[in-house]
């Protein structure tokens, strides 16, 4: 009588171990065989097995404890469209016709020289440091000669080619219908980065844009820009400032992180309590010399990649 106990005990348990590795295993799903999307030759992944146990841990975790922290120019927009570079929040100004052509020249030349610095291999985000400062206070002062106007974005922005990644609504809408903070941190304009999402449709409530703000006077000229400057190597500093946000997000322990550059893997450094933290990086020029960098720092990198379907698969385990 006891033995068979014991059995109906052991084979209780068997079954329930089997349904329990059962249910792991389809919360856990293995790049190649169950996410397409993944098997992509823009994606490039150094340790799969890592990314699977992240990936593991934020659909556990679910909707509940998820956010979103993301870079912008060139990872949320594209880099590039049929061959053509797409601008960035900046560049939609100094494309416009709200500029002078002398202006135009000018911010240019500040974009030659460097960008250059910004992407070169050869130096550390130390050494790039200053040169970001000096560009981005050199073309800010250009634009606040040129008595910028408010009510001109909306048409500049509708005239521009700047175009979101393919698959952005189901990005956007998924994430607001299940309520996930999705924290935009640009080193781009944030009047214009605002306005781009909301003639998009995807300016949800969900979402907080923290960016450089123009500020403009009592008849909606350009006459400075508001708060500390936030460049591409920064974004540590500017993290931490943003601790009260995050604090609010205390129990949003698990991140989808998304950007373009080095300096974007700092973005999540004001979060005091991460769990599981995805880091996704568009690597979009200069792909021989920087893959092997992207590669150890982000946990996948997408190549030459204009589309949002690998964080969307993601999310749509998750949620």
């Amino acid at each position: 009588m006891q033995a068979l106990r014991l059995w109906t005990l052991l084979a209780t348990y068997a079954v329930a171990v089997g349904q329990n590795q059962g249910q792991k295993n389809q919360e856990c799903p293995k790049l190649n065989a169950q996410m397409p999307e993944f098997q992509k030759k823009t994606v490039h992944i150094k340790d799969p097995g890592r990314v699977e146990e992240i990936i593991c841990g934020l659909i556990k975790g679910g909707a509940a404890k998820l956010q979103i922290i993301t870079d912008f120019d060139m990872t949320l927009s594209r880099f590039s469209y049929n061959g053509k570079r797409c601008p960035t929040c900046h560049n939609i100004i100094d494309n416009s016709k709200l500029i002078t052509e002398d202006c135009r020249k000018k911010l240019l030349q500040l974009k030659e020289t460097y960008y250059a610095i910004e992407i070169d291999p050869g130096l550390t985000i130390e050494e790039k440091y200053p040169y970001m400062v000096e560009w981005y206070n050199k073309s800010h002062a250009l634009l606040i000669d040129q008595g910028l106007q408010k009510d001109k974005f909306a048409e500049v922005v509708r005239e521009s080619d700047v175009m979101l990644k393919e698959g952005y609504e189901n990005f956007f809408d998924k994430l607001s219908e299940h309520n996930i903070p999705v924290f935009i941190f640009s080193a781009g304009i944030g009047d214009i980065l605002e306005e781009v999402i909301h003639q998009a449709g995807v300016y949800h409530s969900n979402v907080k844009v923290v960016s450089n703000f123009m500020d403009f006077d009592e008849n909606g000229i350009l006459k400075g820009f508001k708060g500390e400057l936030i460049h591409v190597y920064n974004k540590h500093d500017g993290a931490l400032k943003n601790t009260e946000y995050f604090k609010q997000l205390k129990d949003n322990s698990n991140i989808i992180l998304l950007g373009d550059s080095q300096g974007d893997l700092s973005m999540a450094d004001g979060v005091a309590n991460v769990e599981h933290i995805l880091k996704i990086g568009y690597l979009n020029d200069k792909v021989d010399e920087l893959l092997e960098k992207y590669m150890d720092t982000y946990d996948i990198v997408l190549v030459k990649d204009e589309s949002l379907e690998v964080a969307n698969s993601i999310l749509q385990k998750i949620l």
